[in-house]
């Protein structure tokens, strides 16, 4: 392992000296500088990090926490934490929550054992007004953004999260405007803020057109692709008359998209399908789903500039972030009565 004595001996100046220019001191020449981290280069020195926490009082290191990155929900909005994190010189330790609280709090105090000087969380919800681990994170003072909606259990976090409510309201707006008077929602999960907005959203748009909403329309789907397969023959079983499907998410519209051709629905002549969140694979299904796009890659960002605010002791309020509609062929006019 190279030393920074090697470096000296090197280029023949003090450690001092060899120490200052790697951590480009003002009174160190350029032209010494320049030489040292010549030397350092040519002789593969690597800078001791465990030595720099040491005299920084920082590690350079953040903690994630998310579900699980087979979900790709998350991709974009990890890819825009983790290239803006090394940017800035930070490092990520990632950890897989696989949606249980157990997980999560295993997690949060391994990565508060390695000193992380902040951490980004995708919660695990639940129906609790409070939780041991987010408790003990606010009285730790480490720096904390959560990447979603606030729940009880930790409102007390700053956090970012799409504009949900309005999204899935300008969904539902739009299936209104092709003339769909009997829409299907396959909701989320009950303990998730996002979904309780989406609902919300497909609730208002019908109320502020003063048509009633059909609580037999309102199916109990989940998040996954398998939850909305069996929402969608649910569907089928119970024949509500439903002209269009609004979904919690792409996996649920996708299941449910697959049950639907399956049984030789068409999609959108015999019925309409909205999906939200815009993942990829949403645009290049059999039929182009028409979805509510959340800026996942603008979240991560946003995420990384409030733990910058919050490293550097400044204030930071919570954001949220508009979630736009995109229209593809899952969607169209109502089928023509015979």
């Amino acid at each position: 392992m190279v030393r920074l004595k090697d470096i000296a001996v090197q280029t023949g100046v003090s450690i001092m000296t060899v120490s200052k220019a790697l951590r480009d001191g003002q009174d160190i020449s350029p032209s010494t500088k320049a030489r040292v981290r010549e030397a350092a280069r040519q002789m593969g020195y690597v800078p001791d990090s465990r030595a720099q926490s040491l005299r920084s009082r920082t590690t350079k290191l953040f903690g994630l926490l998310v579900s699980s990155m087979t979900n790709p929900i998350f991709a974009r909005t990890v890819t825009a934490i983790e290239e803006r994190a090394f940017e800035l010189g930070y490092d990520l330790l990632l950890s897989h929550t696989l949606n249980l609280p157990e997980r999560e709090e295993a997690g949060i105090r391994r990565m508060l054992s390695r000193r992380v000087d902040g951490i980004f969380i995708f919660p695990v919800y639940r129906l609790a007004q409070t939780a041991t681990i987010y408790e003990e994170l606010k009285r730790r003072e480490t720096p904390a953004v959560i990447l979603g909606h606030k729940a009880p259990f930790c409102s007390q976090f700053v956090s970012v999260e799409s504009e949900d409510l309005l999204g899935s309201y300008n969904a539902t707006r739009y299936l209104l405007g092709l003339g769909h008077r009997r829409i299907a929602y396959f909701h989320g999960p009950a303990a998730n803020p996002a979904a309780t907005e989406r609902l919300e959203g497909y609730r208002r748009a019908h109320r502020e057109l003063e048509i009633a909403v059909d609580d037999r329309l309102v199916f109990n789907a989940g998040a996954t692709i398998e939850e909305g397969e069996k929402a969608a023959l649910q569907l089928l079983n119970e024949m509500p008359n439903a002209t269009a499907i609004q979904t919690y998410n792409d996996l649920v519209a996708i299941g449910a998209a697959g049950v639907f051709l399956s049984q030789g629905l068409r999609i959108p002549e015999d019925v309409s399908l909205v999906g939200f969140g815009n993942l990829i694979t949403s645009e290049y299904f059999r039929v182009p789903l028409t979805t509510v796009r959340q800026p996942k890659l603008r979240l991560g960002l946003a995420a990384m500039d409030s733990m910058s605010k919050l490293l550097r002791g400044e204030q930071v309020e919570s954001r949220r972030i508009n979630a736009e509609l995109v229209v593809r062929a899952s969607s169209g006019p109502p089928p023509k009565k015979i």
